[in-house]
């Protein structure tokens, strides 16, 4: 579903953010992606939505590859894709509906499909009793969970997440993170960037482990509940 063959990424000014990076991610496998702060993370997480372009090596995502495809194809490859953010990206003046809806009405659908849609995925984070409340009555957990609902309300096969517990206590990031399990369950590819070492290793999957813009572990699943990092 996910593949990196010997991915770099350089910045202007001759910052190395990625070097040399290569792994692949089945189609319905759980991931977390970890390393300290500026280990790359956040920009092989861009790489895949496309907000970046690889400066050497080959993205490849569903069979696509993202390397040679046109950043006009980008809303297309995005529409596959659901993106959770550490800080939520909710529109503050409109309804949790509305900003759950926002990547249907995009993409042109119809206001009963919508309605459905929106509906099932709040139900699934469960709160679907807070549909038509606004972003600043909610507790930071909620919004979280409704950037959640939005990333899957168009039921993408990959769902990406950057360091989502990074504002949420223990006991909502453990919840969290069970959501995150549930949907895997479901069949989603889940790649999550998160430094909450505790939280990875309940999880028990597998673990990409950067450093430096260099990948330099690869824990398996079997492996990711032990003393392995």
């Amino acid at each position: 579903m996910i593949t990196f063959e010997h991915v770099s990424k350089r910045y202007p000014g001759g910052t190395n953010a990625l070097l040399d990076i290569n792994f692949h991610l089945e189609a319905g496998e759980m991931c977390f992606l970890t390393g300290h702060s500026g280990a790359g993370k956040s920009t092989l997480l861009r790489l895949i939505l496309m907000l970046e372009k690889s400066s050497g090596g080959q993205v490849m995502v569903g069979g696509r590859n993202l390397s040679q495809t046109s950043q006009r194809l980008a809303p297309r490859v995005r529409q596959r894709i659901g993106m959770i953010f550490q800080d939520h990206k909710l529109l503050s003046d409109k309804t949790v509906f509305d900003n759950v809806s926002l990547p249907l009405m995009i993409a042109g659908m119809r206001y009963t499909e919508i309605k459905k849609r929106v509906r099932a995925a709040l139900d699934k984070v469960g709160l679907l009793n807070k549909e038509k409340s606004w972003p600043l009555q909610l507790s930071g957990g909620e919004q979280q969970r409704v950037g959640i609902a939005r990333a899957i309300v168009h039921m993408p096969p990959v769902l990406l997440a950057d360091e989502p517990t990074g504002n949420l206590d223990p006991k909502l990031s453990e919840e969290l993170f069970g959501l995150f399990g549930q949907l895997n369950e479901q069949g989603v590819t889940v790649l999550i960037a998160s430094h909450d070492l505790n939280l990875i290793r309940e999880m028990g999957q597998r673990v990409l482990v950067l450093s430096g813009g260099r990948l330099v572990d690869d824990i398996p699943a079997q492996h990711a509940g032990g003393d392995s990092f």
